[in-house]
């Protein structure tokens, strides 16, 4: 009889620790979320104090905070350094038991703190860098590009302009891995329109003078100069063309990546008639009217989305969305990033769209113009659409993909 009762508890005991052990994770609510991004540097206008703003958003929109969960929110500038970024990202998952990182803006950080994130099973939701290694022969199981990739960018404006006769190219290129990429998808699609890439020159990041590489530009007669660079580098290099009579002689400039907050720091005047593509615009619908001004209103410098900020605010809401979905943090990335794959993506911003096995989110993209000065109507109203590309072809084909985790 002692035998038995003492059976029965040992199995009653082993239960109840099975019990426990099971939804562990489902009882821990605490999520730690680190914006890693240029803070003070040629990209902190389109991210910056701006991204940090954008995910609190998530965090307070995502309705978590009222069921019990802790969320904080942390950021760091990794000043376009990759071994910054990467002492940054380690010492948040190591020592701060950060979740996940998210925006990173510059490639070659992203790149580095992908690879960390996968060695440390942690969370890497890129929405500043663009290149397309992050979801082609670089990808991982750990790592999401939410907004835009270099592939977008060159099969949006390259195509475009050269369809339009935009037929011979010479390229400004950020000498980094961003502009490398953003250089050589765009040559690739040039080529395969009929175009020709005359030649190019590389500039180190962060350039104040631009004299020279325009005046190569400029020698080589091409119809389209092509920069491949960002931020601060893209609106010295127009405002420096506008100085030369570049344009006024000719020649187009293609911004290929471009945001609202170079065209506002350049001004309608010197960025009118610039052709670019980007996933998101302030201006699109009454959502993104709606959310906007929200955020403008927060905004350190009263300043609207870029297309950077609006992807931190959807990539943390849908993050938050899987933990939802699991009950509680699991506190492993690679577990958290299926999850969010498996879940579809909704979002007032950017709509609904699937998280591919790449770690690509597939959304539309859309072909701008800048409008003449006498065209904007009220303040911000910069953008003029002129061509809305499928979200099939603004992601690169599955098959193509050299992403390991891709079966061919």
């Amino acid at each position: 009889m002692t035998t038995t009762l003492a059976r029965r508890y040992a199995v009653l005991l082993a239960c109840a620790g099975l019990g426990l052990a099971t939804p562990a994770f489902s009882q821990d609510k605490n999520v730690k979320i680190g914006v890693l991004n240029d803070m003070s540097g040629l990209y902190a206008d389109i991210g910056g104090p701006n991204s940090v703003v954008a995910a609190n958003m998530a965090v307070e929109d995502s309705g978590l905070l009222a069921k019990g969960w802790k969320i904080e929110v942390i950021s760091g500038d990794h000043q376009n350094k990759p071994d910054v970024g990467v002492n940054i990202a380690r010492q948040w998952i190591d020592n701060e038991k950060v979740d996940m990182i998210t925006d990173t803006p510059n490639s070659g950080v992203a790149l580095a703190v992908s690879n960390l994130a996968k060695e440390k099973n942690s969370i890497v939701l890129n929405s500043g860098a663009a290149t397309a290694d992050l979801t082609g022969k670089a990808c991982n199981a750990n790592t999401i590009s939410y907004t835009f990739d270099t592939y977008m960018l060159a099969n949006g404006t390259g195509k475009a302009l050269t369809k339009a006769g935009g037929d011979s190219w010479f390229f400004l290129t950020a000498d980094y891995a961003f502009g490398h990429a953003l250089e050589r998808d765009t040559s690739a699609v040039v080529t395969a329109n009929g175009g020709k890439v005359l030649g190019g020159v590389k500039h180190p990041l962060n350039t104040a003078d631009f004299s020279s590489f325009l005046l190569q530009a400029q020698a080589s007669k091409a119809k389209i100069i092509g920069l491949a660079n960002a931020g601060g580098d893209t609106t010295n290099a127009i405002k420096q063309a506008s100085e030369f009579g570049i344009t006024a002689g000719g020649q187009k400039l293609a911004a290929l990546l471009l945001f609202v907050n170079d065209v506002h720091a350049l001004g309608l005047k010197i960025a009118q008639g610039l052709t670019f593509t980007e996933s998101f615009y302030w201006d699109m619908n009454d959502q993104t009217r709606a959310w906007s001004k929200k955020f403008q209103a927060r905004s350190p410098k009263g300043s609207m989305p870029s297309m950077t900020v609006a992807g931190v605010y959807a990539g943390v809401l849908h993050y938050l969305k899987a933990l939802d979905a699991m009950g509680g943090n699991p506190h492993d990335g690679a577990k958290v990033v299926a999850k969010m794959k498996e879940i579809p993506t909704d979002d007032p911003l950017f709509g609904k769209g699937p998280l591919r096995i790449d770690g690509r989110r597939i959304i539309p993209a859309y072909l701008f113009e800048v409008k003449k000065p006498e065209e904007s109507k009220y303040p911000w109203d910069y953008y003029k659409l002129i061509a809305t590309i499928s979200p099939e072809d603004a992601a690169k084909p599955l098959e193509a993909s050299e992403c390991p985790l891709v079966k061919k």
